[in-house]
Protein backbone atom coordinates (compact mmCIF):
# COMPACT_ATOMS: atom_id res chain seq x y z
CA UNK A 1 0.00 0.00 0.00
CA UNK A 2 1.15 3.22 -0.54
CA UNK A 3 1.77 6.11 1.44
CA UNK A 4 -0.46 9.23 1.59
CA UNK A 5 1.58 12.60 0.65
CA UNK A 6 1.54 14.46 3.72
CA UNK A 7 0.04 18.68 3.35
CA UNK A 8 0.80 21.05 6.05
CA UNK A 9 -1.75 23.26 6.98
CA UNK A 10 -1.27 26.83 8.61
CA UNK A 11 -3.44 29.93 8.87
CA UNK A 12 -3.09 33.68 7.81
CA UNK A 13 -4.59 36.68 9.52
CA UNK A 14 -5.24 38.96 6.27
CA UNK A 15 -7.40 41.82 5.82
CA UNK A 16 -10.62 40.07 4.55
CA UNK A 17 -10.18 37.42 7.82
CA UNK A 18 -8.23 34.52 8.65
CA UNK A 19 -7.35 32.28 5.58
CA UNK A 20 -6.24 28.34 5.60
CA UNK A 21 -3.32 27.58 3.21
CA UNK A 22 -2.50 23.70 2.86
CA UNK A 23 -0.05 22.43 0.62
CA UNK A 24 2.05 19.45 -0.71
CA UNK A 25 5.80 19.81 -1.10
CA UNK A 26 5.03 20.09 -4.68
CA UNK A 27 2.91 23.16 -4.44
CA UNK A 28 -0.56 25.17 -2.74
CA UNK A 29 -3.76 22.78 -2.91
CA UNK A 30 -5.85 25.39 -0.24
CA UNK A 31 -6.36 28.56 0.49
CA UNK A 32 -9.91 29.94 1.65
CA UNK A 33 -10.94 31.89 4.13
CA UNK A 34 -11.91 30.48 7.78
CA UNK A 35 -15.57 30.13 7.25
CA UNK A 36 -14.85 28.13 4.46
CA UNK A 37 -14.46 24.55 5.60
CA UNK A 38 -11.04 22.59 5.31
CA UNK A 39 -12.34 19.57 6.12
CA UNK A 40 -15.07 19.36 3.06
CA UNK A 41 -11.08 19.81 1.11
CA UNK A 42 -10.38 16.61 3.50
CA UNK A 43 -13.59 14.78 1.94
CA UNK A 44 -12.68 15.44 -1.70
CA UNK A 45 -9.49 13.64 -1.35
CA UNK A 46 -8.78 10.01 -2.46
CA UNK A 47 -9.17 7.97 0.40
CA UNK A 48 -6.03 7.35 2.14
CA UNK A 49 -4.14 9.46 -0.38
CA UNK A 50 -3.18 12.43 2.00
CA UNK A 51 -2.67 13.13 5.32
CA UNK A 52 -2.80 17.00 6.40
CA UNK A 53 -0.20 18.00 8.89
CA UNK A 54 -0.22 21.22 11.57
CA UNK A 55 3.37 22.11 10.40
CA UNK A 56 4.85 24.81 7.66
CA UNK A 57 6.82 23.88 4.29
CA UNK A 58 8.21 25.71 1.80
CA UNK A 59 5.19 26.21 0.04
CA UNK A 60 3.07 27.11 2.87
CA UNK A 61 5.87 30.28 3.64
CA UNK A 62 6.19 31.61 0.22
CA UNK A 63 2.07 31.14 0.27
CA UNK A 64 2.39 33.78 3.44
CA UNK A 65 5.10 35.70 2.13
CA UNK A 66 3.54 36.48 -0.97
CA UNK A 67 -0.24 37.34 0.47
CA UNK A 68 1.14 39.55 2.99
CA UNK A 69 2.75 41.45 -0.20
CA UNK A 70 0.06 41.53 -2.43
CA UNK A 71 -2.12 43.02 0.45
CA UNK A 72 0.47 45.50 0.98
CA UNK A 73 0.09 46.28 -2.56
CA UNK A 74 3.51 45.43 -3.29
CA UNK A 75 3.02 42.01 -5.32
CA UNK A 76 -0.03 41.49 -8.23
CA UNK A 77 1.22 38.31 -9.56
CA UNK A 78 2.32 35.26 -7.54
CA UNK A 79 4.84 32.59 -8.57
CA UNK A 80 3.99 29.82 -5.75
CA UNK A 81 3.81 26.38 -7.12
CA UNK A 82 0.32 25.02 -6.92
CA UNK A 83 -0.93 21.74 -6.84
CA UNK A 84 -4.20 21.74 -8.15
CA UNK A 85 -6.26 19.10 -6.63
CA UNK A 86 -9.75 17.85 -8.84
CA UNK A 87 -10.69 16.61 -12.32
CA UNK A 88 -8.86 17.57 -15.55
CA UNK A 89 -11.79 19.81 -16.79
CA UNK A 90 -11.44 21.53 -13.48
CA UNK A 91 -7.73 21.97 -13.57
CA UNK A 92 -8.43 23.46 -17.05
CA UNK A 93 -10.77 26.05 -16.12
CA UNK A 94 -7.89 26.96 -13.29
CA UNK A 95 -5.42 27.09 -15.08
CA UNK A 96 -7.47 29.88 -17.27
CA UNK A 97 -8.14 31.39 -14.39
CA UNK A 98 -4.25 32.58 -13.70
CA UNK A 99 -4.27 34.42 -17.30
CA UNK A 100 -6.75 37.07 -15.99
CA UNK A 101 -3.66 39.66 -14.96
CA UNK A 102 -4.70 42.10 -11.86
CA UNK A 103 -6.57 44.95 -12.63
CA UNK A 104 -8.49 42.23 -15.44
CA UNK A 105 -11.81 41.59 -15.31
CA UNK A 106 -13.21 38.72 -17.22
CA UNK A 107 -16.66 37.18 -17.61
CA UNK A 108 -17.49 33.37 -17.70
CA UNK A 109 -18.40 33.44 -21.47
CA UNK A 110 -15.28 35.00 -21.68
CA UNK A 111 -13.36 32.05 -20.14
CA UNK A 112 -15.13 29.16 -21.71
CA UNK A 113 -14.34 30.69 -24.80
CA UNK A 114 -10.57 30.33 -23.71
CA UNK A 115 -10.84 27.16 -23.00
CA UNK A 116 -11.63 25.96 -26.20
CA UNK A 117 -15.54 25.47 -25.11
CA UNK A 118 -18.12 28.27 -25.80
CA UNK A 119 -20.71 26.68 -24.51
CA UNK A 120 -19.35 25.23 -21.65
CA UNK A 121 -20.58 28.76 -19.49
CA UNK A 122 -22.22 26.70 -16.67
CA UNK A 123 -19.75 24.13 -16.21
CA UNK A 124 -17.47 26.89 -16.46
CA UNK A 125 -19.05 28.91 -13.64
CA UNK A 126 -19.11 25.28 -11.96
CA UNK A 127 -15.67 24.84 -12.00
CA UNK A 128 -14.81 28.56 -11.22
CA UNK A 129 -16.88 28.04 -7.81
CA UNK A 130 -14.88 24.91 -7.27
CA UNK A 131 -11.74 26.60 -7.00
CA UNK A 132 -10.01 26.10 -3.40
CA UNK A 133 -7.24 28.75 -4.06
CA UNK A 134 -8.71 32.20 -3.52
CA UNK A 135 -6.61 34.61 -4.36
CA UNK A 136 -3.46 33.27 -6.06
CA UNK A 137 -5.89 31.41 -8.77
CA UNK A 138 -8.30 34.35 -9.18
CA UNK A 139 -11.76 33.86 -9.25
CA UNK A 140 -12.97 36.56 -7.75
CA UNK A 141 -11.68 38.52 -11.22
CA UNK A 142 -14.44 36.65 -12.96
CA UNK A 143 -18.25 38.42 -13.31
CA UNK A 144 -21.14 38.25 -15.34
CA UNK A 145 -20.82 38.75 -18.95
CA UNK A 146 -23.41 41.79 -17.63
CA UNK A 147 -21.05 43.11 -15.20
CA UNK A 148 -22.74 41.77 -12.27
CA UNK A 149 -20.79 40.77 -9.28
CA UNK A 150 -21.99 36.86 -9.52
CA UNK A 151 -20.94 34.55 -6.65
CA UNK A 152 -17.98 34.26 -4.73
CA UNK A 153 -17.30 31.48 -2.34
CA UNK A 154 -16.05 33.81 0.62
CA UNK A 155 -18.70 36.18 0.04
CA UNK A 156 -19.57 39.09 -2.01
CA UNK A 157 -18.08 42.00 -0.46
CA UNK A 158 -14.71 39.89 -0.50
CA UNK A 159 -15.19 39.77 -3.62
CA UNK A 160 -15.78 43.65 -3.98
CA UNK A 161 -12.55 44.29 -2.05
CA UNK A 162 -10.95 42.13 -4.11
CA UNK A 163 -11.41 44.03 -7.15
CA UNK A 164 -11.54 47.45 -5.23
CA UNK A 165 -7.79 46.62 -4.35
CA UNK A 166 -7.03 45.71 -7.80
CA UNK A 167 -8.17 49.08 -8.98
CA UNK A 168 -10.70 46.19 -11.45
CA UNK A 169 -13.70 48.42 -9.63
CA UNK A 170 -13.03 51.54 -11.31
CA UNK A 171 -13.23 49.44 -14.71
CA UNK A 172 -16.29 47.65 -14.08
CA UNK A 173 -18.10 51.09 -13.44
CA UNK A 174 -16.90 52.17 -16.65
CA UNK A 175 -17.91 49.33 -18.35
CA UNK A 176 -21.96 49.51 -16.94
CA UNK A 177 -24.34 52.05 -17.41
CA UNK A 178 -26.80 50.86 -14.37
CA UNK A 179 -26.55 48.37 -11.57
CA UNK A 180 -29.74 46.87 -9.55
CA UNK A 181 -27.60 48.30 -6.62
CA UNK A 182 -24.88 50.74 -6.35
CA UNK A 183 -22.45 48.34 -4.67
CA UNK A 184 -19.63 51.28 -4.87
CA UNK A 185 -21.25 54.09 -2.76
CA UNK A 186 -19.86 54.04 0.87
Amino acid sequence: MKSPIDLCSQKIETPLGIMTIIASDSGLSFLEFSQDNPSEFEEALPANSYRILDKENEITKLTKMQLQEYFDRKRTCFDIPLDFIGTDFQKKVWESLLQIEFGKLSSYEDQSKMIGNPLAIRAMAHANGQNKIAIVVPCHRVIGKDGSMTGYAGGIWRKEWLLDHEGSVKILKTRLVKLPIDIFEA
